[in-house]
Formats: structure tokens, C-alpha cells, sequence
């Protein structure tokens, strides 16, 4: 590490000898006898403190310390005077900036004391500078960063990004989010658990004026009333036991932005009264606290319940729903849309890969087909739980039919909405047979699917025969192109 650089000043010879001497062993010295050589000096090197006599021939020392602070201003100046006038101590510190005035006769101990301040000083001062410096380009760089993600933000929740088929019935439901996305007004949005509820909540946001401002979301129906109100309002340390510290509530963090209430219909009816009244004058007050807070934060509320039925059972207050349900959207179930289950299939496949680190190639047309046969009743997030688990235990490059769930498997061309749902019943009164028959190809399906189509070690599965199997194949239509010709063992 180099040692400070210290520069003397003094017409003197054999004052700055003595002064070497001392400073020698500790600092890097520098000396001159003029001002002028001593600015070439200071031009030339890194000095971090000067050290002038104050009685010289051109010029006095608070002079020349005087236009070395001018151009030199980070240095620490001290200067060495047999005056001890008050003064003149006065008149060197306003007019030369003096770290120290050092009188005559000085000490030697003493002097180094002053000296190695003096460096720790200018050292100091350096730090802050460049950590001031630091700080601003921090906070210049955190800035860009949090724009740049606002606009990754703002890309992956377009309207037009969300994952659907042409003839979709999501479409109309975008159609709505951009017609009210512009204008401050709650939206409630109903739909089954895992339709995609805070998605469409979340480009709500990201294409409106808010988009700028946080977007925060809860369950509100995963917490008791106590914890609730502390998550949404925030509490004052001491407001009930646990309470260490202070907490800013969701709303006070969505301010200026929107909050996502999910599961709405959960809340209890007392939690109800506090956040009408919360909805109804724009204002908070934290668990503890004396003084409410002003909040501007636009509202998004999700159910899966009917909650005008709730209504009616005195389970959901009348003024809060209309307080909520300023716009009402609805979400289709997956079901009610099988054309879109390849492409969010595909799309969650892409994103599984990239978390999981596991590339394939896709889906095999087959395993296409049985995913768009099956009814969803878990929606979206069950289709993603599947078609993640498929993934990792996929041995190859293409996911197969025979990998998925055999409930799956199992859907027939028109299925109920159960999860124990008989394929080809709900929608039309079938009779026994009919029933039956329906079951019996399903099962039938699914036991070929999962042995890959080997009748073999389907028809051992299913206790029958190969002819008996290839006669109920025969009936319900399930033949493959080629089974005519096909070996003992294949498909």
C-alpha cells in the first residue's frame, strides 16, 4: 500500500531537513523551497497534505495555502508560524482553509499526531466522495432497472400476450379489460379456482394509467380476521402480541397503484363492515394506531362463490358487493373452452423447460388429443400441475399420451365436470347401456394409451383375449390405421 504524500513548504534548508527527518519514516516527502516549484509539484504528484511555513520571501504562507485551496480544495492545509497572534490564526484559517495552525516551537510526537490526522482526513473526505458518487449511480442504475422491469412487466401482461385461441370466449373477455382498463373503477371477477383470476387482474393493471404504481395481491380467504387486517391495514409495534415492529399494510404499499383481493367471497361478514368502511372513505388506520391514512389505490376482487346467492343467505354484505362489482367479469372455465388447452399447454410447457432445465421436443398428437378431451375441472392450474409433472418423468424427448394422469386417459369426446364424472353423461339423459358403453371405452382407451398401445399386455391387464379385445376395439371404434396387419405384441 503507498504511504501519503505530504509536501513542504519553506525557504528555509534547514527547517525542512528537520522537518524530512521527522516525516520521513512514514510519509512520502516532497519538499520546496518557493510556491512555485511547490504548484509544479502539486500538479505533477498525488499530495494529500501541504505543510507551509508561514514567513517566506514571495509570498506569506496563508497566501500561498489560500490559491492551493482554490485549485487543490480536497488537500488538508497546515501551516508552521512563530506568531501566535490571534489574528493571524484567525486570518489563516478564513483565508487559507487551515486544517491546523502548528506554532513554534512544536513538537516532534505532536507533529506527527497532526500530520497523520490530517491524511486520515483527506482520506475520509475521499470516501465519502466516492460513496456519494457510488450512491447516485446506485440509485440512477436501481432506477433503469425498476423501468426496465415496469416495461417487461407491462409486455408479458398484454392483452394480446395472453395465451388463447383465435375463436377463443377469452377474447371477449379481453375486450372488456381494455374498455374499462383506462377508467378508475373496482372490477370484481368471478370464475372457478384456477381460471387465471389474478392474471386477468394483473393486465388489468399493467393497461391502465396506473401501471406505474405497485400491484399487490392477498388471499383473503387463507388468514383469520385478525391477521388479515394486519396484512391489509398494517399495525403500530405493541398492537397485539407478536407485534415487534411496525407494519405498512398491502393498501398503504398499493398507493397510487392496484390491489388484488382474492377469494373475496371468504371473508367473514365483521371483516366485511372494516373493509367497506376502508373502500368507502379511501382512508386506513393500522392495528394500534390513533390517526387514519389517505390511500388511493384502485380495487380488484376475485370469487369463485355466487355472491349474489351469498347475498341472499346473509353470508355476503349487499353494499360491499356493490362497493366491489363495479364492472363484473367472468371467466370461463377450461371446459367451456377446449380449443384453447393446446396452445396453454404448449406455452406452460415452454415455461416448465426453462425452470426445470430440461428441454424436449413437445407433445405427441395423441397425448394433444387426450388433454383436450378431459374437462379440467382444477382449470389452468391443473393443466399446468400435469403437464409439469409429465415433464420430469418424461424418459425421452416427445411427451407421450401413455405419461399422463389415467383419470386423464380415461375422458371421453364429451365428459361431465366431476372428477369422477362418467364420459359422454350430464349433458343429455343416456340410458343404462349407454352409460356403460361409454365407461367401457374410456377404460379402454386408457389401458392402451398407458401400454402404448400393445393389445397384448392390455387384453392381460383387462382379463379378455386378443379377440375379445379386438372385438371391442372394433366396436367402439378405437382401431388404429394398420391394426389389421399389425404383430402379436404390437400396437
Amino acid at each position: 500500500m503507498s504511504r501519503p504524500g505530504i509536501l513542504i513548504v519553506d525557504d528555509e534548508p534547514l527547517s525542512l531537513e528537520t522537518l524530512v527527518r521527522i516525516l520521513d519514516e512514514e510519509f512520502e516527502v516532497r519538499t520546496a523551497t518557493h510556491p512555485a516549484d511547490a504548484e509544479r509539484i502539486l500538479e505533477e504528484e498525488w499530495i494529500q497534505v501541504v505543510i507551509s511555513d508561514q514567513r517566506m520571501p514571495e509570498m506569506s504562507g496563508v497566501e500561498f495555502l489560500a490559491r492551493v485551496r482554490e485549485r487543490w480544495p480536497d488537500l488538508a492545509r497546515i501551516i508552521i508560524s512563530g506568531y501566535t497572534d490571534a489574528e493571524d490564526i484567525i486570518d489563516g484559517i478564513n483565508r487559507g482553509g487551515i486544517h491546523q495552525y502548528i506554532t513554534k516551537p512544536w513538537h516532534p510526537d505532536n507533529l506527527l499526531l497532526i500530520v497523520r490526522n490530517a491524511c486520515r482526513l483527506v482520506q475520509l473526505q475521499r470516501e465519502n466522495a466516492l460513496l456519494a458518487l457510488e450512491m447516485k449511480m446506485t440509485a440512477q442504475a436501481l432506477e433503469q432497472r425498476i423501468a426496465q422491469q415496469r416495461e417487461r412487466l407491462k409486455r408479458n401482461f398484454r392483452l394480446d400476450g395472453i395465451v388463447r385461441s383465435p375463436d377463443s370466449p377469452i377474447n371477449g373477455v379481453c375486450d372488456q379489460i381494455a374498455r374499462i382498463a383506462p377508467y378508475d373503477i373496482p372490477v370484481l371477477l368471478t370464475g372457478e379456482s384456477g381460471t387465471g383470476k389474478e392474471l386477468f387482474a394483473r393486465a388489468l393493471h399493467y393497461n391502465s394509467p396506473r401501471a406505474d404504481k405497485p400491484f399487490v395481491a392477498e388471499n383473503t380467504g387463507a388468514m383469520p380476521d385478525q391477521l388479515l387486517e394486519s396484512e391489509l391495514f398494517g399495525h403500530e409495534k405493541g398492537a397485539f402480541t407478536g407485534a415487534v415492529s411496525p407494519r405498512v399494510g398491502l393498501f398503504e404499499q398499493a398507493d397510487g397503484g392496484t390491489i388484488f383481493l382474492d377469494e373475496i367471497g371468504e371473508v367473514s361478514t365483521a371483516f366485511q363492515v372494516k373493509l367497506l368502511r376502508v373502500l368507502q372513505e379511501q382512508e386506513v388506520r393500522p392495528l394500534g394506531a390513533n390517526r387514519r391514512r389517505k390511500v388511493n389505490v384502485r380495487v380488484v376482487a376475485a370469487t369463485n362463490r355466487d355472491l349474489e346467492r351469498e347475498i341472499r343467505a346473509g353470508r355476503f354484505r349487499e353494499d360491499l358487493y356493490y362497493r366491489l362489482a363495479g364492472v363484473r367479469i367472468h371467466l370461463p372455465p377450461l371446459r367451456e373452452r377446449s380449443m384453447d388447452i393446446v396452445p396453454i399447454a404448449r406455452h406452460i410447457l415452454d415455461a416448465a423447460q426453462r425452470d426445470f432445465v430440461k428441454p424436449v421436443e413437445g407433445f405427441t398428437q395423441e397425448a394433444l388429443d387426450c388433454m383436450r378431451r378431459y374437462a379440467w375441472p382444477g382449470n389452468v392450474r391443473e393443466l399446468q400441475n400435469e403437464i409439469q409433472r409429465v415433464l420430469v418423468l418424461a424418459p425421452g424427448p416427445m411427451l407421450g399420451a401413455d405419461l399422463l394422469d389415467p383419470r386423464i386417459l380415461r375422458a371421453g369426446p364429451h365428459v361431465g365436470t366431476g372428477l369422477t364424472a362418467v364420459p359422454g353423461v350430464g349433458e343429455r339423459a343416456v340410458s343404462l347401456k349407454e352409460r356403460v358403453e361409454a365407461l367401457e371405452s374410456s377404460v379402454l382407451r386408457e389401458t392402451l394409451i398407458r401400454h402404448r398401445w400393445n393389445k397384448t399386455q392390455a387384453a392381460d391387464e383387462l382379463g379378455l383375449s386378443r379377440v375379445g379385445l379386438r372385438a371391442k376395439l372394433e366396436r367402439y371404434g378405437l382401431l388404429s390405421s394398420g391394426d389389421e396387419g399389425s404383430a402379436e405384441g404390437g400396437g
